[in-house]
């Protein structure tokens, strides 16, 4: 079938009813610790509301998006959302890159512009994510995402390609990157898709000390969210579809734990552009969808189980906080 052109814009009622349920927030107590120590700082928390309440403008990040070629394909049994702009270089090679965790399509709006002066990019919203989401439907892990990445790519026509991602689009790239060596040309990653364990540096010299010390920290007090997302994913998912303070409280952490920022995260993203990818959440639905690949994951569904090396050449570029 051939994609169809897609336009986002959200009703009116839908603008209104997210200020009516910011407007009713009740908010907890905080704990007489250091802000962030145990979760998102009310004190941070309370103006972003308020902000995303009365000053933010929906409608031009909106038109922001519809700035881009949007389609949507039947993939998997699900309409596949995708970003398609073409390069302005003849003959340019296409690009897939995938986000994650998260994160939506909006994370590519400075990005797309600079990438198609030599790439033609497809920028698929993940499958079970934002605006490709549709209660009821499917769910997938990140090799039965990559498996729909690659015949989205071949329903455009593309036998050979690049493909970049980071978080769960580092996963998805992987994949691609293995099980297709003789289409996917080259991958790029922003995160290593690897066990991280510490007992794999026996003796470690200081740099790796140093690792070592980011990564206990992590283990210990930053993957508590993996372990109720792939566990317990849909008593969450009642929560924060049901709550926009909820839902800016769980993702905004996010936001400040995973950038290299000076304490607050609009420090790294703008406020516009945090609130503008947490509407795309709030509008869609899509937030328990999205944490299925924790799931899949947790439940041995979402690895790829081979002994076999990938001919496929890659680079890498981690961020210190999320190395």
């Amino acid at each position: 079938m051939s994609p169809q052109t897609f336009v986002l814009d959200i009703p009116d009622a839908s603008i209104s009813d997210l200020r009516e349920r910011l407007a009713r927030t009740r908010f907890p107590d905080e704990p007489p610790l250091e802000p962030w120590s145990t979760g998102t700082s009310l004190a941070y928390l309370r103006p972003l509301l308020d902000y995303w309440r009365e000053g933010f403008d929906w409608r031009a990040w909106e038109a922001k998006l519809n700035g881009f070629r949007q389609f949507t394909l039947p993939v998997g049994g699900i309409d596949l959302h995708f970003i398609h702009e073409p390069s302005r270089k003849p003959d340019a090679m296409p690009l897939l890159i995938s986000h994650g965790w998260p994160g939506s399509v909006f994370e590519f709006h400075k990005l797309i512009p600079l990438l198609t002066e030599h790439f033609t990019v497809v920028a698929p919203s993940l499958p079970g994510y934002t605006l490709s989401f549709r209660p009821g439907q499917p769910r997938f892990g990140v090799v039965e995402i990559a498996t729909m990445f690659a015949e989205l790519m071949s329903a455009l026509g593309y036998t050979r390609f690049g493909a970049q991602g980071g978080d769960w689009g580092s996963f998805i790239t992987s994949v691609l990157g293995h099980r297709y060596p003789e289409r996917v040309t080259g991958i790029h990653l922003n995160l290593l898709p690897v066990r991280r364990d510490p007992a794999m540096l026996p003796n470690p010299n200081a740099e790796e000390q140093a690792y070592l010390k980011q990564l206990n920290h992590f283990l210990k007090e930053e993957t508590g969210y993996q372990w109720i997302q792939g566990t317990k994913p849909q008593t969450l998912a009642f929560a924060l579809t049901d709550s926009p303070a909820g839902l800016a409280a769980w993702i905004v952490e996010k936001f400040r734990a995973w950038t290299d920022n000076a304490g607050s995260p609009e420090d790294a993203v703008s406020r516009d552009a945090m609130l503008a990818n947490l509407a795309l959440y709030w509008f869609t639905g899509a937030i328990g969808s999205s944490f299925w690949p924790y799931y899949a994951r947790m439940h041995g569904r979402g690895r790829c189980r081979t002994a076999r090396p990938s001919r496929c050449r890659w680079a890498i570029r981690n961020s210190p906080r999320r190395s």
